[in-house]
């Protein structure tokens, strides 16, 4: 699994944060950073905050 994040589609909601802190954390500006790009272990974590994004910035793809 990869997880890739779009920072210009980015709204800075912080869903994904809330739903998966070890993945994903906020830069200064508030925009999604991801912690762990491939974090295969947290993929239903990673799913969810995708799925929850507001603005879409999140893609999970298989390896």
């Amino acid at each position: 699994m990869r997880i890739t994040v779009d920072t210009g589609r980015c709204v800075g909601a912080g869903q994904c944060v809330l739903t998966a802190p070890d993945l994903f954390d906020q830069d200064d500006d508030g925009l999604v950073t991801v912690l762990d790009p491939a974090a295969g272990t947290l993929a239903v974590a990673a799913r969810e905050a995708a799925a929850l994004c507001p603005s879409g910035a999140i893609s999970i793809a298989a390896d």
